[in-house]
């Protein structure tokens, strides 16, 4: 069994009181966890990896769970996006890791998320940034909740480290006005519309 020893955990909350315009009613929030772990498949080839997702598992539903408590309980939260930065002795498939074991464990927590969890991962070094893409969690073209949000951390990965990270958010862009379905119009159950 492959050990992802964790160095440090991140969380970071991001308050958006205003961009431009009239202020908010309500200021939108942003939120993120990033986990920072060995690479246990670092600087060596490896066959199957997929095994290594259901170590990972407890791992996304702890990020998941400080990142509902951070923004302040389930209520509201309507965006989601998971991403991995992968230190140089990795390979991006190391990163492609965390699609289940990330955007399960949100889909979990969340009820009932349909839309799929967009997705970033990228091989760099310490203090890399990542943008985070954001989408809706029960539909996929709800345009006002494109967004991401960028996350680093100074002194991670190193070469032989993952940077897991999961975030989420409450509300739309400030001031999103660029047409498209509304969060309000969402029908279909198929995570799309």
């Amino acid at each position: 069994m492959p050990d992802f020893a964790l160095r440090k955990t991140i969380v970071t909350v991001e308050e958006i009181a205003h961009d431009f315009g009239p202020a908010p009613a309500q200021p939108r929030l942003r939120a993120a966890c990033i986990a920072v772990t060995a690479n246990p498949f670092a600087g060596r080839w490896h066959d199957d990896l997929q095994p290594a997702m259901e170590t990972l598992k407890p791992l996304g539903l702890e990020m998941s769970r400080r990142l509902i408590a951070a923004l302040g309980g389930r209520e509201g939260i309507d965006g989601y996006g998971k991403g991995t930065i992968v230190g140089e002795a990795g390979e991006l498939e190391h990163g492609a890791l965390w699609h289940v074991p990330g955007g399960y464990a949100m889909r979990e927590l969340l009820g009932e998320s349909r839309a799929i969890v967009p997705s970033s991962t990228k091989v760099a070094g310490p203090g890399a940034t990542l943008d985070v893409p954001l989408g809706h969690i029960d539909a996929a073209y709800v345009r006002s909740h494109f967004d991401a949000m960028e996350v680093r951390v100074p002194d991670a990965p190193r070469a032989r480290e993952i940077a897991f990270v999961l975030c989420m958010s409450k509300g739309p862009r400030i001031h999103a006005r660029m047409g498209g379905l509304a969060a309000a119009d969402i029908k279909a159950g198929d995570g799309l519309r």
